[in-house]
This record gives structure tokens, sequence and C-alpha cells, in this order.
């Protein structure tokens, strides 16, 4: 089995490459080089692929890409919730999807998101290998994880989360910190390091995780264990000490014909991200950055979908190629259905913010589309070239729900008389009529 990096390496151009292409409005040659240089990857794990997957492409080169997380807890939710919020996360315009589920039943509901899913499915494995532990993270050998991460590969996971650059002489760097270390699967291998005293065995066992993600063409998402959980932890000695390790492992996973993309921190402050995005280009050769918001504020919860879409914007416009969302619930509690949208929908405007400040193709001309539309009082385009058409009809309908006001010149918030735009319509008819007021004809 060949993987798409080893295929672009040797010059060719794959279906996958060319549908890619297609969507980002790119050619064929472009994606290829692209591939072949590791600053992107197109997650497609040859079994998805036999099923629904459509493939896609997370690189600087390409849109501004967001992630979905879903999947359940100890505590909450069932297959069917799960596969709710899959089709939510994917109708409101997710491009990956992430199974974090922690409870129950993981295996067949993974079985079930992956067969419905036309987008790539990432996964955490040492979730799932934790939970057939018991929960006793002490327990785990390097063994243990390997035959998880194979038996995920052959289920048809696209992308895997792995927290291999956690290593035993980070963890004194955590001790300050005001969060601790905050990833779940950096403080599990950190947990099995303190009781065996060892090195961190998914870093020992790498070698042997390439080839099993080299056999499926499962794609690299190497975890940032060390992330920032606050930002008062942002940018510390734990943080660039781990991401120098991903810049290692990113560099052993292409050289073995595996794609690779790393991942990015959680809190950073508005002032440090731009910083933090091209010091992660620069350490990992520039391969893909993967970043969870991230936050520029503690102080929201319930919020924090908007505290992280501000990070994530900024983030997008410096380098980011995948945004990974963060709902209201971040920090309180699972996500529910109604959650997965909040988190969509605003990163699906971080992710079109940063589209049109980077260039990228089509994107601002959808903004052009819309404001023609607005200004033409054109109502169902302007839905239609909504992010999120269902609320803007609805909040329009709210007011004014005839049919009669689809076409009328003016809404809710202004009325009839005091609509700038349709003032501004009766200026132009004006105008055009030979009425228009100029200084140089006052002057006259």
């Amino acid at each position: 089995m060949t993987t798409q990096i080893l295929k672009a390496r040797a010059g060719e151009i794959t279906p996958e490459m060319e549908f890619v292409a297609k969507r980002e409005q790119l050619t064929p040659e472009l994606i290829r080089d692209e591939v072949a240089a590791g600053r992107m990857v197109i997650p497609a794990n040859v079994v998805h692929l036999a099923g629904k997957l459509e493939p896609m492409a997370i690189g600087i080169a390409s849109k501004c890409k967001i992630n979905a997380n879903i999947g359940n807890s100890a505590v909450t939710s069932d297959v069917q919730g799960e596969l709710e919020k899959l089709h939510t996360s994917v109708h409101h315009g997710a491009d990956t999807v992430m199974d974090l589920s922690t409870g129950k039943d993981i295996d067949n509901i993974r079985r079930q998101i992956i067969d419905a899913s036309p987008v790539p499915i990432g996964t955490v494995p040492i979730y799932q290998m934790l939970e057939e532990l018991g929960g006793n993270i002490e327990d785990m050998r390097a063994q243990h994880f390997l035959d998880m991460v194979e038996h995920q590969a052959k289920q048809g996971v696209d992308y895997m989360t792995i927290h291999a650059g956690v290593l035993l002489e980070h963890l004194h760097m955590t001790t300050k910190r005001v969060t601790g270390i905050v990833s779940r699967g950096g403080s599990l291998i950190a947990k099995w390091m303190m009781v065996h005293r060892k090195q961190n065995p998914l870093y020992e066992a790498f070698d042997d995780l390439c080839d099993i993600m080299r056999q499926y063409d499962v794609t690299w998402s190497l975890g940032d264990g060390l992330r920032p959980g606050s930002i008062a932890d942002a940018s510390d000695e734990a943080q660039f000490a781990e991401l120098d390790v991903l810049g290692e492992l990113t560099q052993r996973g292409q050289d073995q014909g595996t794609q690779v993309m790393v991942e990015g921190p959680g809190h950073i402050p508005m002032h440090e991200i731009q910083m933090n995005i091209e010091r992660q280009i620069e350490v990992c050769n520039g391969a893909p950055f993967y970043v969870l918001g991230p936050l520029v504020t503690d102080v929201a919860p319930g919020y924090d979908h908007i505290t992280s879409a501000i990070g994530a914007a900024m983030a997008g416009w410096h380098g980011a190629a995948m945004l990974c969302y963060v709902t209201p619930k971040e920090h309180l509690g699972l996500p529910n259905n109604e959650d997965v949208k909040q988190g969509v929908i605003a990163y699906k405007i971080s992710a079109h913010a940063a589209d049109v400040s980077r260039g990228r193709a089509g994107a601002q001309e959808r903004d052009d589309a819309l404001s023609k539309a607005r200004f033409a009082f054109d109502w169902n385009e302007q839905f239609r070239l909504s992010l999120d058409p269902e609320t803007a009809k609805a909040y329009h309908d709210e007011t004014l729900p005839q049919d009669t006001f689809k076409s009328a010149h003016f809404c809710s918030m202004c009325g009839p008389k005091y609509c700038s735009m349709k003032i501004t319509e009766d200026i132009r008819k004006m105008a055009a009529d030979g009425d228009l007021v100029t200084l140089e004809t006052v002057e006259k």
C-alpha cells in the first residue's frame, strides 16, 4: 500500500489529488507538490475511501479548514445522539469530525460514524485503549497501544491524535503551571511515565506506529500533550519543549512515508498567536498546523465558542491550516447537538475570515455576492449565501414572516422610512435623473 505523500514524491497525481484540486480551485500539480513537501495532507484511510469519504486537503495553500469534535462520555450520549451530531457538523460545514468517545459502545459508535461520514474521521486511540484496560493507564504496554491503532486503522479512521512528543524530561516544567496538563492524552501519558519512571512508550514505538499508519494511509495528528490550558500558561517552556520534539517526529514520520499534521495550543492571548503559528511552521518545516481555538481569554465559560473563534480567526490569518472548534459547553460539559451547531458556525466564520485575509479562491467573492444581494434587497439570495441560511431566514421572518416581505426594500430594524440602503437607492435614482447635488452645482 502506498500513501499520498509517497505517490506525490514519485510525481504521481492521484484521483484524490484531482478531487481536492477541484474543491480548492487549485491545480492538481500544486496539490501534488504541496503533499510531496509535507505542507499539505489528504486524510484518507484506504478503508474509508472505499466507502463514502470525499477527499479533502489540510494545508497552508488550501482553504482554512475546521474540525468538529463529537463522541460520548461515561455520563451521557448514545449512537443516535452521535450520528445526529455528525449530521449537524457536516450539514453546517465541518471539514473533518473527531470521534472522542470515552464511554461505552465505542466500537459500534465509531463504525456507524465512519460508515455515515463523507468527511475524514479522526480519533484519539488512547481513549478506547484506556476503556478496554478498565481505566487504569498504568497497566498499558506499548503493544496495547499499537494494537488499538491498528484496530482503528482497520475500521477506517483517517487521522489519529497520538501524544508521542511528551517526554519524561518535560514533566517538571509543568509543576508551576496554573492549570497543569490539560490534554487528556497528555495527562495519561504523563501519569504512565511517572508511575513507571520510563520514557514515553509512544515516542519509543514511533517507528512501529509509522508502519501501521503507512499501511492504511492514516494521517498523523501529532498531539500537543503539553498545550496550555489557560492564558497564564501560554507559550511556556513545557509547550515549546514538546513542540521541538514534534518537529523531530514530523520529519521522521514524513521520512517513513506517512502524512503528518501537528496539533497546537488551546489558550493563547491575542498578542502571542502570530508568534506561535510562525514558530510551529519553522520548527515543523511547514507541516499543517491544527489548533484548538485558541481561546484568547479565560473569563467567559458558556461563551467559549466566541472567545476561541476570535483566536481561531487570527490563527487562520497567520497560517494555521485547520481550526478545531470549541462549543459553548467547553469546560462545562459534553456538548449536545445545538452546542455542536453553535461551535461549527462560529468556526466557519473564523475560517472564512481567514480565507478572505489570505486571498483564497472564492472567499471574498462570496462576501461580495451577499453584499450585492443585501443592497438589492434580495432576501432569499442573502439567505442562500449565508453560512447558516436557516437561522438567517428565521431571524428575518421572526417579525416579517409574510412572503410579501421577501421583496420588501426594508427590514424590521429600520422600517420603510429609515433604511439607509433604501435612501441610497433613492439618491441614485435622483442622480440618474440629473438631480444629484454636488459642490459644483451649489456654487453655481
